[in-house]
């Protein structure tokens, strides 16, 4: 197994560093010119394609990942819906994964975001960046928030393992607008309220959220080999079994000298929430665009209490229950 050597990791591309309508090859143009779009969505207007809604600069990028990326029989998949827990998430999988490449004292994730770690693949793409990913060694983690089915073929008929998250609507929500308001470079955020509205109407990046979750849910029945369905919740909750379930479901369980010597405790406590907010590298600016701080607010379940109306709490619940009463899948 080749050693992740730290400097082929690097930033991820800035947000504004995505190609436009028309910067894109025209093939794209002229069926992106044909979809749904919503201007007032933010960070940027959104256009829906196959069920979902995808950010207006990066939508191309998801069309060209879908048509050539090819995965490798040993990658490992982070995926999940926006502000579902997916920097922890990517921050455990990665360390599980190249835990004996690195000593915790020099690890990449003390210089290196995590989603500098675990690139989101289809901002890759449509940006002349995707060689990047083609220079990662074996074994890769890869990050995506692409609903299962616009996954590209290469991954859903492959055997790499896809470890997936999930997260309460009403904390997504809340936790979605604090970091958009973060944004410096938007002229002006939407209202709380307004936001709120386009949420219930599936109007976010790489929404509806229950749709996003049913898709990897139901695949998860199927084909649990496939893919392993994490709550959130659950993991806050019990964060040395997830690690363990992790461990076992991508191929790399832990052996008996490592329980015994406290490794499983060592990676909880090195990729916990505190540890990494407090970390420089998470309080410094990715580009123009945001500080890194963005992306680490309170971990916390409930939180939507602070800021939901009662009316507003019981009507995402009702959509949210309406939209899976087909399904066996409750939050």
């Amino acid at each position: 197994m080749e050693v992740v050597e730290e400097s082929k990791l690097r930033p991820r591309p800035s947000l504004t560093a995505v190609p436009i309508i028309e910067e894109t090859d025209s093939k794209y143009k002229e069926l992106i010119l044909t979809l749904p779009k919503e201007e007032k969505a933010k960070p940027f207007a959104l256009l829906k394609y196959q069920g979902f809604w995808y950010s207006e600069p990066h939508f191309p990028g998801v069309l060209a990942m879908h048509e050539v990326f090819k995965t490798r029989s040993d990658d490992v998949i982070v995926a999940s819906s926006l502000k579902s827990g997916t920097t922890w998430l990517k921050a455990l999988t990665f360390t599980i994964m190249h835990r004996d490449k690195y000593t915790f004292s020099s690890h990449p994730l003390l210089k290196l975001n995590p989603h500098d770690c675990v690139p989101i693949l289809e901002h890759h793409y449509g940006t002349r960046d995707e060689k990047y990913l083609e220079m990662l060694p074996s074994p890769r983690v890869l990050g995506t928030h692409l609903p299962y089915s616009m996954l590209p073929d290469s991954i859903q008929t492959s055997n790499c393992p896809i470890v997936y998250i999930c997260r309460e609507p009403k904390d997504v929500f809340v936790s979605f607008f604090h970091m958009v308001t973060k944004f410096e470079w938007m002229d002006k955020p939407s209202s709380f309220t307004e936001s709120f509205e386009l949420f219930c109407k599936g109007q976010v990046p790489y929404g509806p959220v229950w749709e996003h979750v049913l898709e990897f849910y139901t695949k998860s029945l199927c084909s649990s080999e496939k893919v392993l369905l994490l709550r959130y919740e659950e993991m806050l909750k019990d964060p040395m079994n997830s690690v363990l379930r992790i461990a076992n479901f991508i191929g790399c369980p832990f052996t008996e000298e490592e329980m015994k010597n406290g490794l499983v405790e060592t990676i909880v406590e090195f990729c916990s929430f505190n540890k990494l907010k407090n970390l420089d590298v998470n309080e410094k600016r990715v580009g123009d665009v945001l500080n890194n701080s963005a992306l680490f607010r309170k971990a916390a379940v409930g939180d939507w209490q602070n800021y939901m109306t009662t009316e507003m709490a019981n009507k995402l619940d009702e959509i949210t229950k309406k939209k899976l009463c087909d399904s066996s899948f409750s939050y």
